[in-house]
């Protein structure tokens, strides 16, 4: 395997030895030329697949018109994003087809974002004192790395040696609604949660923890803010995993597949009454909303208004469920959770840690990635085939048998013919792959 230390580099990563080179749909090869099945997806920025066809027509597009101009002026991508982003988001919000829409770059900034409007809401119009409005977060959450959101986190490694931290914060149990309930007072303007915590090692609330919510929050006039950057968009088999309980959030963060895996966009979108309380000069990004980006986001939201990634999702969702329930079944996991395409897996603590299931499944040709010291979650691209699903969970069955019988025999799985790639790196699945034009 590569060789992935870099004298020049920053040690913020602890990335799998293996150095990427080229990709296309569902696969990567490395500057080796040996290839592997991506199931991390780039945390669910790459829900469409590497270099969909659509999407990279798209950037090309734009980048001969014009990529940046800053907000300092209007361009004419901005709008178009806005409106499109609104019919196809705006009516699973609170916002309905009112929405309005704030463009960022980055998930951190969104849920940032999220959470200056509804403070200046707060203040505006429930009239909490100044300096007094607080939010109500969950445990194991993670909305970002910015100082006040690894505030939040209850992780050492992310939240050690970086504080002081903001104050306005309130943390509960997540799926907990009494504990909510119990920390909303006079002084609370919004409730801020991912639907599905992603990086804890996806886990699902009780059923009617975010229908209480909306209704709590409804009744005591506060913002209920959905974090959707990596459960969003198409990966729960919904285009938000917040209709998997007909729940429609106040606000709602969008980001990484926003993209397209080509270029950062996220945005906050919904209630216009929270919303248009930011007015120019509260609030700004040099890069939110440019005309490359609009572009992208356009076309990945035209992907999802046919509703094929979210159908592929909840129907690949059924076998990846199947699949991974026999390994608990088998003792070889200590547990499994499914939401669509999209699964946190729990290794029995005598195989060993997620780190070392990770680089098991590297060797055999499969790409994923711990989130917890025994817990990895398992997205792969929405685009994928039944064969390829079925021979990564092949392979993921192979490599905990290895664990748990501490074979040394961990030599990389041939890859069959029919999952080849052409010569020119044009994928020969492509007439079963969305990722064709």
């Amino acid at each position: 395997m590569a060789d992935t230390t870099h004298g020049a580099l920053a040690p913020t990563y602890h990335p799998l030895p293996i150095t990427i080179a080229r990709a296309h749909g569902t696969h990567v090869w490395d500057t080796d030329g040996n290839e592997f099945l991506d199931l991390l997806s780039g945390y669910s920025a790459l829900n469409f697949g590497h270099l969909h066809q659509g999407l990279v027509a798209a950037a090309m597009t734009q980048l001969r018109q014009v990529t940046l101009t800053s907000r300092a002026f209007d361009h004419d991508r901005l709008e178009e994003f806005a409106q499109r982003l609104v019919e196809v988001v705006g009516p699973l919000t609170a916002g309905g087809e009112d929405s309005l829409v704030v463009p960022m770059s980055t998930g951190a900034e969104a849920v940032e974002t999220a959470i200056k409007a509804v403070r200046k809401w707060g203040h505006d119009v429930r009239g909490v004192p100044e300096d007094q409005a607080t939010v109500i977060v969950a445990d194991g959450n993670f909305h970002g790395r910015t100082t006040t959101l690894v505030g939040l986190s209850d992780k050492p490694a992310a939240r050690d040696g970086f504080g002081p931290f903001a104050p306005g914060f309130r943390k509960v149990p997540f799926g907990d609604l009494d504990a909510v309930a119990d920390a909303v007072d006079d002084t609370t303007v919004a409730v801020l949660m991912e639907p599905v915590q992603g990086e804890a090692g996806v886990l699902v609330p009780p059923d009617e923890f975010w229908p209480g919510l909306r209704e709590l929050t409804t009744t005591r006039d506060i913002a209920l803010v959905a974090d959707e950057i990596q459960s969003g968009l198409g990966r729960t088999g919904t285009t938000l995993a917040c209709e998997l309980w007909d729940v429609r959030p106040d606000l709602v963060c969008l980001g990484n597949a926003l993209g397209g895996g080509i270029v950062p966009v996220s945005a906050v979108v919904g209630k216009p009454e929270i919303l248009g309380i930011l007015t120019p000069g509260t609030h700004g990004s040099t890069f939110g909303g440019n005309p490359l980006a609009c572009a992208v986001a356009v076309a990945a939201l035209d992907l999802l208004s046919t509703g094929q990634y979210q159908a592929r999702a909840a129907e690949s969702g059924k076998v990846l469920e199947e699949r991974l329930d026999a390994l608990v079944a088998q003792g070889l996991l200590a547990e499994a959770r499914t939401v669509g395409l999209w699964a946190g897996i729990d290794l029995a603590p005598e195989l060993g840690t997620g780190r070392e299931l990770c680089e098991a499944l590297l060797e055999r040709g499969v790409l994923a990635k711990e989130t917890r010291d025994e817990t990895i979650h398992l997205s792969p691209p929405l685009s994928i085939v039944q064969p390829e699903l079925e021979m990564a969970l092949d392979i993921l069955e192979e490599s905990l048998l290895a664990l748990r019988d501490d074979d040394p025999e961990t030599a990389p799985a041939e890859v069959a013919d029919d999952h080849a790639a052409a010569p020119d790196g044009k994928d020969e699945r492509s007439e079963l792959s969305p990722t064709a034009s």
